[in-house]
C-alpha cells in the first residue's frame, strides 16, 4: 500500500503540486469553549494562538468572534505594539472553516451559517486595517479560513511545513476571505490560476508566489517568536529588519519559484473572458503543463485531514468556477471593503444553492467524492445564472464596515 501511494504521489505531485488537500472540518459544534483561541499580552504586544490542533486549528463561529472582539479593543489601545498571530501544533497554521458545522446549518436553517460568514469577513476585514503591525506566523497548513486570518496582515512567516491553497470550488463554494482583493494582485495572473484550479504552494514558493512576505525555517520560528515578542522597539521598520534577518539565513539563494518556467503561460491562459475559453486555450496549448492544468480544473485528489490517503477525484462546480472567474476580475478594480462585501452577497446566495451543501456532502459526509452538481456543465451555466449571485441584498442583510 505504501508503495503504491509512493508511486502516485511521485506521479502526480509535480513541482506547482496541483493537487488539492480537502477541506479540514471540525467535528465539534460551532461554539466552542474559550480556550479554543489562548491571549497573551507581553511588553506591548499581542500574541493570539488558533488553539484547535486536533481540529488542525479549523475556524468556528466562536473563535471568529473572541478573535474580533479582542482585536477590535487591542485596535484602539496604545499600550499593544504588535500582534503576533499563530496556530498551536506544528502541522498547521488554520487549515480551513469548520465546515461541517456550516452544513449543518443550512440543514437546519437556523441562520448560523449567514452569522458565520458575517463574522469572519469582518474579522478579515479588521485584521487588514489593523493600526498596529500585524505579523502571522504561518507555519503548516493554511487554506480558506486560514488565509483570511493571514494573507491581510502586515507580515507573513511562512516555512518549510507551510502549504497554502484555496480550494473551494471543489465543495460549490468560491475563493473568499478577502481572495477577491488579494489574488488578483499577485503577479502574473497567478491568483486566478490558484484560485481557479485550487492548486497548492508549499514552503518557499508562498514566499516566491507573493503570500508570504518572508520565509524562515521553521527550527528558527521558536526564537524568532521570542525575538519579536521581547524586542524593545516595535514599529513596522524594526520588525521587516528582524525577520529579513531571519529570512536571509533560511532562504535557498539559488532555488527558483517552481512555477517559473509556466508564469508566461498562466499570465497569457488565464487572461479570459470566460471559463470555457480558459478550457479552450489550454486544450489547445497542449503541452504537459497546460493538460496537467486542465485535468486539475475538472478533477481535484484531495487529501482528507491532509494526511496522505490517496481518496477519489472529485470534480468541481461548474458554478463555482464561473463564479470564481467573475468575481477575480471584479475584484481587480474593487477597494479592500468591497470585495467583502461582494463575497459577503455570493456567500449568501451560495448557502441557498445546491452545488454546497452537495459539495460538502460529497467531500465530508458520505465521502463518495461523486457530486453531482446542478447544472452539471459548463455551458449549462448562463450568465444570468451567475449575475444573481452579485445582487446587492436587501438593506438590512448587507455586510456593512468601517
Amino acid at each position: 500500500l505504501m508503495s503504491t501511494m509512493a508511486a502516485f504521489l511521485n506521479k502526480h505531485f509535480t513541482c506547482a503540486n496541483k493537487l488539492s488537500i480537502s477541506w479540514i472540518s471540525a467535528t465539534r459544534s460551532l461554539c466552542q469553549s474559550a480556550s479554543e483561541v489562548l491571549f497573551h499580552e507581553s511588553n506591548g504586544k499581542l500574541l493570539v494562538t488558533l488553539n484547535r490542533p486536533t481540529a488542525l486549528n479549523a475556524l468556528n463561529i466562536n473563535m471568529a468572534k473572541m478573535m474580533f472582539e479582542k482585536l477590535k479593543k487591542t485596535n484602539t489601545d496604545n499600550s499593544i505594539k504588535m500582534v503576533i498571530l499563530k496556530g498551536a501544533g506544528n502541522k498547521a497554521f488554520c487549515a480551513g472553516g469548520d465546515i461541517r458545522a456550516l452544513a449543518l446549518s443550512i440543514k437546519n436553517n437556523d441562520g448560523l451559517v449567514e452569522e458565520f460568514f458575517r463574522e469572519e469577513y469582518k474579522l478579515n476585514y479588521l485584521i487588514g486595517k489593523f493600526r498596529v503591525p500585524f505579523v502571522s506566523l504561518i507555519d503548516g497548513i493554511v487554506m480558506g479560513g486560514g488565509v483570511g486570518l493571514s494573507v491581510h496582515g502586515t507580515f507573513r512567516v511562512a516555512t518549510e511545513r507551510t502549504v497554502f491553497a484555496m480550494p473551494e470550488t471543489a465543495i460549490g463554494l468560491f475563493p473568499d476571505v478577502g481572495g477577491s482583493f488579494f489574488l488578483p494582485r499577485l503577479k502574473n495572473k497567478l491568483g486566478f490560476y490558484l484560485g481557479l484550479t485550487g492548486a497548492r504552494l508549499s514552503g518557499e514558493d508562498v514566499f516566491e508566489a507573493g503570500i508570504a512576505t518572508h520565509y524562515v525555517h521553521s527550527k528558527w520560528m521558536p526564537e524568532l517568536q521570542s525575538e519579536l515578542i521581547n524586542a524593545k522597539e516595535i514599529n513596522s521598520r524594526s520588525i521587516k529588519t528582524i525577520l529579513d534577518s531571519y529570512h536571509r539565513k533560511s532562504i535557498t539563494s539559488d532555488r527558483e519559484f517552481c512555477l517559473n518556467f509556466c508564469l508566461p503561460k498562466i499570465e497569457k491562459l488565464f487572461s479570459v473572458a470566460t471559463v470555457e475559453e480558459l478550457f479552450h486555450k489550454l486544450k489547445e496549448d497542449g503541452s504537459q503543463w497546460a493538460t496537467e492544468c486542465l485535468e486539475t480544473m475538472k478533477k481535484m485528489v484531495f487529501f482528507l485531514n491532509c494526511i496522505l490517503s490517496v481518496t477519489d477525484c472529485l470534480f468541481q462546480s461548474p458554478t463555482s468556477l464561473k463564479i470564481t472567474l467573475r468575481q477575480l476580475k471584479a475584484g481587480m478594480w474593487l477597494e479592500f471593503r468591497e470585495c467583502f462585501q461582494m463575497e459577503y452577497r455570493i456567500s449568501q446566495r451560495c448557502v441557498k444553492e445546491h452545488d454546497l451543501t452537495e459539495g460538502i456532502r460529497a467531500a465530508l459526509l458520505d465521502k463518495d467524492k461523486t457530486p453531482k452538481w446542478i447544472p452539471g456543465t459548463l455551458e449549462e451555466v448562463t450568465e444570468e445564472d451567475i449575475d444573481k449571485y452579485f445582487k446587492v441584498l436587501p438593506a438590512e442583510r448587507e455586510l456593512y464596515l468601517p
